[in-house]
């Protein structure tokens, strides 16, 4: 029987037959019948060639080859606690991390709320957050510097998976003075003649302007391309051109003097959802966080 054949009973019962000196003091330790405790003292010896304990009529005592061998016996017993203790505390979410990108954006609308829940629920987890520019949010997860990504689908999901959290629709910001301002809604249509302030073209958002502008027949008047968002709200604010955002981001721009108002005609919905390379398994930790910001989107 080769060494590498030994069990972990086997490890444990050597363990226990040196703390005790004793084959029952043993097996009543490990939770079995003496006779198992001594055939797998003796399975042990076998595998390794060598007698470890010297036998007496009341106790054991180790052989010189059982002193040589008990720092290795407890050096893996007590490796193997470590990896438990370490596996549980991850599946229990006592300890880990999570890697997460989103843009600055999905972060102000989405994650707010969410990431104060978690923090307050698993303070021993380490949260790190990746705010990236939208041309970055794809390369971050697939470079393996975030774990996942909470964003837009992704038009190439041959190594990104996707899965939907949220539809966010989208709406215009005004002037408090424009005459849209009193609306209830605004049709698509209505935009034909209205200067526009849109994200630049490396925003999703754009993208669902311009289709739905030219399913339409329209050609959009832009009169401002932003890379940070928050400058639309103010630019509309002036009354330089209505904005167009997803809802939640338009509610959260903090510019005063501006009114939301819901496009309709159609209702276009921006989707946002988790992102994360195919075939990989997410962490406990991270499971639990996409579980929480599906709970707080839905509310």
């Amino acid at each position: 029987m080769p060494v590498s054949s030994l069990t972990l009973k086997q490890l444990r019962a050597i363990q226990q037959v040196y703390r005790t000196g004793q084959v029952s003091a043993a097996a009543d330790t490990l939770n079995i019948t003496q006779s198992a405790a001594s055939v797998l003292i003796r399975q042990a010896e076998t595998a390794l060639g060598a007698t470890l304990f010297d036998r007496t009529t009341r106790s054991l005592s180790p052989s010189e080859a059982g002193e040589s061998v008990i720092g290795l016996v407890e050096r893996i017993l007590g490796d193997l606690s470590t990896l438990e203790e370490t596996i549980r505390g991850l599946r229990d979410l006592e300890r880990g991390r999570i890697r997460l990108t989103a843009t600055p954006a999905t972060g102000l609308t989405l994650l707010p709320e969410t990431v104060r829940r978690f923090r307050a629920a698993y303070p021993a987890v380490s949260l790190v957050m990746d705010d990236c520019a939208p041309d970055q949010f794809y390369s971050n997860i697939l470079e393996q510097r975030a774990d996942f990504g909470i964003g837009t689908e992704p038009a190439d999901q041959s190594a990104l998976d996707w899965v939907s959290l949220h539809f966010d629709p989208l709406c215009i910001i005004c002037s408090e003075e424009h005459t849209f301002a009193s609306r209830e809604a605004v049709g698509w249509k209505e935009l034909a003649s209205e200067p526009l302030i849109l994200s630049r073209r490396d925003y999703g958002v754009r993208g669902m302007v311009e289709t739905t502008l030219a399913r339409l027949s329209i050609r959009p008047n832009v009169v401002a391309e932003v890379g940070f968002l928050g400058s639309a709200a103010w630019m509309s604010s002036c009354g330089i051109g209505l904005a167009v955002l997803p809802a939640r981001l338009a509610h959260a721009q903090p510019a005063p003097g501006v009114q939301v108002v819901p496009l309709v005609d159609p209702v276009i919905r921006r989707a946002a959802g988790l992102v994360k390379r195919r075939k990989h398994s997410l962490s406990h930790s991270a499971e639990r966080f996409v579980e929480m910001l599906a709970e707080d989107l839905k509310g």
